[in-house]
């Protein structure tokens, strides 16, 4: 595994994080080999929700630690929170607050390492979250703090109020879901692709030292799942598959590898709740594809360039 130090922070961490969506249908000795294959592998990141499982994820996560509480020195947690599903968005202080606790209870933790705010709440109040994440640092229960799914500008308005900077933000990123790519390749032209859909995030958390964290990184789309092996994605899946035959690795370990070969200096944050699936994943850090090959895997999810 290969680390770097998270810009505006102390922390290093791993190059690839391990997302823990997923995990609340394991149990809690299935959760545990995972844990203890991603911390030999070197991975020291792990990304959490309140809403994951109903809060099944960070439970079953929190039993691990229960059991093996030498685990948590060696880690970075990251939990997010400000969904409720079905019901609305709070960055509410009270609601944050009362999130972080019971986040940390369940992670069986006195602190998590990164907060996020994890999709914006149309009635944010910035001067009511930036009180929020006051009384949070100051009691020692989030050491810094971030943002998932924002826009530059949402950023922006948070930033004004708080007195820490937000150091992350989570976003939908793969070959196929590549918006924040799309459209700086085709500004000024008249096709869909060149649609600003972001207000120009990737550009700008890149001027801002604030690290993407890749979400989905081997999704096409809510409803098509993974584009591994998709019928619809044939020639992308072939193409992958050649670049994987030369490196010796899995069509998915290309896919993070296409995303930690842009400059950026992007986190993926990869969800499989398979160990083996994690050890070959892990394998990207090892790969730096050329600029053909990363170009080649992005028009065969058939994008243009114009």
């Amino acid at each position: 595994m290969e680390y770097y130090k998270l810009p505006q922070s102390d922390l290093t961490v791993s190059k690839i994080a391990l997302g823990c969506m997923r995990i609340s249908g394991k149990s809690v000795e299935e959760v545990e080999e995972l844990v203890k294959t991603a911390l030999d592998l070197g991975i020291n990141f792990f990304d959490h929700a309140d809403i994951y499982g109903g809060g099944k994820s960070e439970e079953v996560f929190g039993e691990v630690l229960k059991r093996h509480p030498e685990y948590r020195a060696k880690m970075i947690l990251q939990t997010k929170c400000g969904i409720v599903p079905g019901k609305r968005y709070d960055f509410s202080k009270e609601h944050i607050l009362q999130c972080v606790n019971d986040s940390l209870k369940r992670l069986n933790t006195d602190h998590v390492e990164i907060l996020l705010l994890h999709r914006p709440d149309a009635l944010c109040d910035p001067q009511e979250v930036a009180e929020a994440f006051d009384e949070l640092y100051q009691a020692g229960k989030v050491k810094y703090f971030g943002v998932s799914n924002h826009t530059p500008l949402q950023i922006e308005l948070l930033k004004k109020y708080s007195k820490y900077p937000l150091i992350i933000n989570q976003l939908q990123l793969s070959i196929v879901h590549s918006v924040m790519i799309d459209s700086g390749l085709n500004m000024n032209m008249k096709e869909a692709f060149a649609q600003d859909k972001d207000g120009g995030v990737l550009d700008y958390c890149r001027l801002n030292d604030i690290t993407i964290q890749p979400w989905s990184s081997i999704q096409a789309s809510w409803a098509e799942g993974t584009f591994i092996d998709h019928p619809d994605y044939q020639k992308l899946n072939d193409v992958m598959q050649e670049i994987a035959n030369k490196y010796h690795v899995t069509k998915p370990t290309i896919a993070i590898a296409w995303l930690l070969r842009h400059p950026a200096k992007m986190q993926p944050i990869v969800g499989t709740t398979s160990p083996i699936h994690l050890k070959e994943i892990s394998e990207a850090c090892k790969i730096q594809l050329t600029r053909q090959e990363w170009y080649d895997l992005y028009l065969a999810s058939d994008k243009p360039l114009p």
